[in-house]
């Protein structure tokens, strides 16, 4: 149950023509009051002798006992409350009642005193109903409603108790702005899936994720062909900025748009600003670290995201907000460029996670610039294909990510931000099913590799996985579907001189596999990461016992085994 209180008006005739009236797209169907102030107001909806005059008349009627220069300017309160898509038809009746708790829970109406403001509930669709009020009291007082918003929402939660109708998460304030009914139905007419408000709110995401300047964001958003229009102060500082999809235009003809601020919290220009606070000084250093191709940034954006993991647990609130927003720009970059099979997936992850992205906690910048790289390296690297190196480290990265989700939604919610963790826990479902359709190809031909091994090289591995992991957790990796890409990989880490035992434990004790769906997966993935492995196994010799294979890819450009990390000679 969603409550909405609109912004005040000065015509009450206005809104009942409205709430009336047949709506913009023919979508009120059989307008009529359900409840009203004294539980006798006549309603024009059902009676053909009562005109909306007179039911704003009365409505307005306490107006009078205030001097004209007393009245409010705005005396119109206008809330609307609607369910979800799945929750059940609610009866008149129970809207009735919906709309005096709401009421009451406003500060509108009290009625144990029988002096609150005047006021009607009319439903003229199934799923939800307008509230109108006249803003001030029958004794010619106002009514208090500070805080008035937090009250229906509280109030939102218990009568979906009561009611038995889909529980939503409390909020605290810092959602992006919901489309307007009118929004919706115009999406509706012209065929899109989403409002323009929310394809913007995408769109803009994308073009801000891992750019570095004011230039790199409004030139990126240029070329995917939004209308940018930017507020420049007399000395020549740009103050803000507004953006329209092409071919969304108003009843004039023109294009509609919107403030960057009225998109996302976090998409106001100073907000933007501040995530390049802790961007690098010297240009030329990004230009370097810019990878050559899409595998290349895959690989090192799923090491960022596993650094990123790992520091998550010590990490103070400021520092993870941090992280936090950098990951919902890595998963902007990702769904930006990822290929066919996993685009859609990738995109609702992303769509999901902008809520996770943004609470009360201020992020500090700067320490999340190993993200915020990794996403512009996804970006300049160019969409990868599904297939070869290419596919498999895009499983690798989606594996990563879904890991750090799973950790900004534990965060979330021991911090009590109920909607962060459940938008959290919605991407990371997302991110199962991309993974999924990502790494069916890859682990599919280790598993041929696997299934390939002489038989003294994999109980070679066999013994290796019980030595190197606890003893639960040993028989269950043993039994998984995905042993036998592990024993692949363990092999070709063992080809390649690492001590495999050694670099096992170490990749099981990185963090927890609880949420894993297939641990074995999940290691094979540290494993190829940590040592450097072709996370395509295609390209990967197979090892028959003794041999040793060359130097992996990436020792010599500078990975991590070039520097020694996890690298143990036997």
């Amino acid at each position: 149950m969603v409550p909405k209180i609109h912004k005040r008006g000065q015509r009450t005739i206005g809104l009942l023509y409205y709430l009336y009236g047949s709506g913009k797209a023919e979508e009120h169907v059989d307008p009529h009051l359900v409840a009203s102030w004294d539980h006798s107001a006549p309603d024009p909806g059902r009676d053909a002798e009562v005109t909306y005059k007179q039911l704003q008349q009365l409505l307005d009627q306490p107006l009078a006992l205030l001097a004209e220069d007393e009245r409010p300017a705005k005396h119109v309160w206008h809330l609307s409350v609607r369910n979800g898509p799945t929750d059940r038809t609610l009866s008149d009746e129970e809207w009735g009642d919906v709309a005096r708790r709401m009421v009451a829970a406003a500060g509108i109406d009290d009625p144990d005193q029988n002096s609150g403001c005047r006021w009607v509930a009319v439903r003229h669709a199934d799923d939800h109903v307008h509230i109108l009020a006249t803003l001030v009291r029958e004794d010619g007082n106002r009514p208090d409603l500070d805080f008035d918003a937090v009250r229906v929402q509280a109030e939102a939660r218990r009568l979906e108790e009561e009611l038995g109708l889909r529980r939503l998460n409390p909020g605290d304030g810092t959602a992006a702005k919901r489309p307007t009914s009118a929004e919706r139905h115009k999406a509706a007419r012209q065929g899109r899936e989403r409002t323009p408000r929310e394809e913007l709110r995408e769109t803009v995401r994308r073009a801000v994720a891992g750019a570095e300047s004011e230039k790199e964001f409004f030139d990126r958003l240029g070329a995917v062909g939004v209308l940018v229009r930017t507020r420049v102060a007399p000395s020549g500082d740009l103050l803000g900025y507004t953006v329209a999809l092409p071919g969304d235009v108003n009843a004039q003809g023109d294009p509609v748009f919107y403030p960057g601020s009225k998109l996302g919290p976090d998409l106001s220009l100073p907000r933007i600003r501040e995530r390049w606070s802790g961007r690098r000084t010297h240009s030329r250093v990004a230009e370097q670290t810019v990878p050559s191709g899409p595998a290349s940034a895959r690989r090192r954006a799923s090491s960022a995201l596993w650094q990123a993991v790992l520091v998550m647990d010590g990490a103070n609130d400021a520092f993870a907000a941090a992280y936090i927003a950098a990951a919902g720009e890595v998963l902007d970059a990702l769904a930006k460029t990822s290929a066919a099979h996993t685009r859609r997936e990738l995109q609702e992850a992303a769509f999901a996670f902008e809520r996770a992205s943004r609470s009360h906690v201020r992020a500090e910048r700067g320490h999340d610039r190993a993200l915020r790289q990794a996403a512009r390296d996804l970006v300049y690297s160019g969409p990868a294909l599904g297939r070869g190196e290419d596919g498999a480290t895009t499983a690798m990265v989606i594996d990563a990510v879904f890991f750090l989700v799973t950790v900004a939604a534990h965060w979330h919610g021991t911090k009590a931000h109920a909607q962060q963790a459940a938008a959290a826990r919605l991407a990371a479902e997302h991110l199962r099913t991309a993974y999924r359709a990502a790494a069916v190809q890859p682990m599919g031909v280790l598993a041929v590799r696997g299934r390939s091994l002489a038989l003294p090289v994999l109980r070679r591995q066999v013994l290796r996985v019980r030595e190197a992991l606890p003893s639960a957790l040993a028989e269950q990796v043993l039994a998984e579907a995905g042993w036998a890409a592990l024993a692949a990989t363990l092999a070709d880490a063992e080809a390649a001189e690492y001590d495999a035992t050694s670099l096992l434990a170490d990749a099981a004790a990185r963090r927890e596999l609880a949420s894993a769906e297939s641990v074995s997966d999940v290691l094979v993935w540290r494993l190829r990461r940590a040592a450097d492995l072709p996370a395509d196994a295609q390209a990967t010799p197979l090892p028959d016992g003794g041999s040793v294979r060359p130097d992996p890819a990436g020792r010599k450009a500078g990975g991590p085994a070039a520097q020694g990390q996890q690298r143990r000679r036997r």
